[in-house]
């Protein structure tokens, strides 16, 4: 057990900073990511409980914060009503500001379904070439590229629609 925890204590001070610096680029809040981080890291703790510490790694670790911000996503869909009411207090963003650009992807990533959301960033902010989104999403790279092309439109549709009506919310 003591090797196991020096395992995971070792694997969690070269990881934290990769980990969380890929989630929090993706988050549209610092709390979604830093919860996230957790979740991965208690996989990985998991895992070397159960005997598989002679695989993980920065990219073992990586690729299980993809799978829960992906499952997070799912969730934030499953309860978007409920979010709604909460998102409805949030200030509108300053014009001035350097990052608009940034949240504005993020909030037309927010409105698309949960499946147009990963497509998409698993291929663009992930730069994954096509045939690791079909195998990280479990779908055939015809369907992928379907579903990308789909995603894209999906995208451009939302942020046409809110340029044209001024909406930043």
């Amino acid at each position: 057990m003591i090797v196991s925890d020096a395992l995971l204590l070792e694997l969690y001070d070269d990881a934290l900073p990769h980990v969380y610096g890929y989630l929090v680029r993706r988050c549209t809040n610092t709390a979604t990511a830093e919860d996230l981080t957790a979740e991965t890291f208690m996989a990985a703790a998991t895992a070397i409980r159960n005997g598989g510490s002679s695989e993980l790694n920065v990219a073992w670790l990586i690729g299980t914060a993809r799978h829960k911000l992906i499952d997070h996503w799912r969730r934030t869909e499953r309860h978007k009503e409920e979010l709604a009411e909460l998102w409805s207090d949030v200030p509108a963003p300053d014009p001035n500001d350097t990052a608009i650009e940034v949240g504005r992807a993020h909030e037309v990533l927010a409105q698309l379904a949960p499946q147009h959301r990963a497509v998409l960033t698993l291929r663009y902010l992930d730069d994954l070439p096509v045939a690791e989104v079909a195998a990280t999403i479990g779908r055939s790279v015809h369907a992928t590229e379907a579903l990308l092309t789909r995603a894209k439109a999906a995208f451009r549709s939302y942020e046409r629609v809110d340029r044209e009506t001024g909406d930043t919310t």
